[in-house]
């Protein structure tokens, strides 16, 4: 686990990497054809009915625990700690408390340490987040899908346990090959319908179309990286995850549509 605050080189690095992707965006327009549209972003994990959450309330200098697997570890960012957890402590003007393990999951143990509710379990209170966002996992994509939800609710009942009062946002998994697996679509409607009943928020990476064929050489390390975000990839993340921070502590949104893209085969 490793604490991060901000820079000013990449907060300068950042700020030049968002205004890039801003003008890429507008180019390429918001749909794509290789997905159905969807509703609202970022999508307030909320089904038809539901109610939407309140307004994300944090402190001016926050501090955030970012938990997740090899995408929150910083895999294939040069160092591991240009990842986009690490990178995120620049945009809000925090610090973030880094706890990723590379191939964990909510069901599956990882290279360096074990599943996600063992993990949450072993976390120092101390640690004392203003909020927590918890990450992925497309590892959990070939595991038991009859249990996943099981898994999901044991990990989430930890942290809450763990953390009483502390807002918690459900970050979904990103693809990372295109078209979206199929494995990696249902864990983010599993996700969708967990993080409803719940009434907080979540961010579809999917649904959100945040990884395209357009942008995908960019983002993502096909080589030495295995499939894993680029230094340019992780920068893109943070500002995302970023934006849906802002839009959460601003107004809450309206529910998704429940449109998921095809997933393959």
């Amino acid at each position: 686990m490793t604490t991060h605050a901000p820079t000013r080189r990449r907060r300068l690095a950042l700020a030049i990497a968002g205004a890039t992707a801003v003008v890429l965006a507008v180019a390429l327009g918001i749909t794509q054809p290789w997905m159905p549209p969807v509703g609202t972003a970022p999508i307030a994990a909320a089904e038809h009915g539901a109610v939407s959450p309140a307004p994300l309330i944090l402190p001016p200098h926050p501090r955030v625990l970012v938990f997740g697997d090899s995408w929150t570890y910083g895999s294939a960012a040069t160092p591991p700690t240009d990842g986009y957890a690490y990178l995120l402590a620049d945009l809000i003007h925090g610090t973030t408390v880094v706890d990723g393990v590379r191939g964990s999951g909510y069901q599956k143990p990882g290279l360096d340490g074990p599943d996600y509710p063992t993990r949450i379990r072993a976390l120092d209170a101390g640690i004392a987040p203003d909020l927590i966002i918890i990450e992925g996992s497309i590892n959990d994509r070939r595991e038991n899908a009859a249990t996943y939800p099981a898994a999901v609710t044991a990990s989430w009942n930890a942290l809450t346990a763990k953390f009483p009062d502390v807002p918690i946002v459900v970050l979904g998994p990103a693809p990372q090959v295109l078209p979206v697996q199929s494995g990696t679509a249902r864990i983010d409607r599993d996700l969708t319908r967990l993080a409803a009943a719940r009434n907080w928020w979540y961010i579809s990476p999917v649904q959100e179309h945040w990884i395209t064929p357009e942008n995908y050489r960019r983002v993502i390390d096909t080589g030495a990286g295995r499939d894993h975000p680029t230094n340019a990839g992780h920068e893109y993340l943070a500002k995302r995850v970023h934006e849906a921070l802002e839009r959460f502590s601003t107004a809450p949104v309206t529910a998704a549509d429940g449109a998921h893209p095809a997933p393959a085969k």
